[in-house]
């Protein structure tokens, strides 16, 4: 892949880094256990065809900040897409999984494919807060590390919260983890355990997680640029055989996967 890392999930991403700049900034070290990091994404697409990135999205809940109302993204099931046009930009707070729950009284399972405007969950300052990004504003992400320190929820471990966080990097970061009761014996817990874990903190099911880990390692397998062994690709992924494979990639992704990679 040419250019600057967009990193898992963004599909076609060297053809996405010449449309979108994107930098990334750490949380202030008070959020660092609740917030991965922010990301700013610019475009200007001016007397150019509009552009349709698409996303195959982790399980993580976001806060953006864009036209016209900030607005708290849940996980994203489906494919993620994104229409750019115009000029313009947009901040987001990737939290950590389970990073969200401490900010809303209610389980993160109820925002699976939903945005809802912010202001529902923060109060109106977060739209306040959304016009001093939208303007410019230097050092944006200062500006929200500070609204963000000020609704910090009580300092008081959750437990729970670093189980769910703990096992989905165990997920996503290891690919030879395969099914949920491995996940469940690993961590000591039972598979209905991990079950309402992921629902209450996550925001999505650990079988879901496990598909879409696989998913992102195949998509960047296929953006390489070199020639894939898809059969041979689809056994080291754990599927028990090519065609289950190219179906899952399909249904995430809309293409199957030699066509994808013929895409790039």
């Amino acid at each position: 892949m040419n250019g600057p890392d967009l990193g898992r999930g963004v599909l076609h991403p060297g053809r996405a880094a010449g449309v979108v700049h994107l930098d990334r900034y750490g949380p202030a070290p008070g959020l660092a256990r609740l917030v991965e990091f922010y990301w700013l994404v610019r475009w200007d697409r001016r007397g150019l065809p509009a552009h349709e990135q698409k996303v195959l999205a982790h399980p993580n809940v976001h806060l953006v900040f864009e036209a016209p109302r900030a607005r708290v993204y849940g996980v994203d099931r489906s494919l993620f897409v994104r229409r750019l046009e115009g000029a313009g930009h947009v901040l987001g707070v990737k939290f950590r999984p389970g990073g969200f729950r401490p900010f809303t009284d209610r389980p993160v399972a109820g925002l699976a494919d939903r945005s809802v405007p912010a202001a529902g969950i923060f109060g109106p300052a977060v739209d306040l807060l959304n016009e001093q990004v939208l303007s410019g504003a230097p050092e944006p992400a200062a500006l929200v590390d500070a609204f963000l320190l000020a609704r910090l929820p009580a300092p008081v471990a959750d437990r729970q919260a670093e189980l769910a966080a703990a096992m989905v990097e165990r997920v996503t970061g290891s690919p030879d983890l395969r099914r949920v009761d491995e996940l469940a014996v690993e961590f000591g817990v039972t598979v209905r355990q991990v079950q309402r874990l992921f629902a209450e903190y996550v925001g999505a099911a650990p079988k879901w997680v496990l598909r879409r880990a696989r998913l992102h390692e195949a998509a960047r397998r296929a953006d390489r640029g070199a020639d894939v062994d898809w059969a041979a690709l689809a056994a080291e992924l754990g599927y028990a055989d090519q065609a289950h494979f190219t179906r899952d990639f399909t249904a995430a992704v809309g293409l199957s996967p030699a066509r994808y990679a013929g895409g790039r």
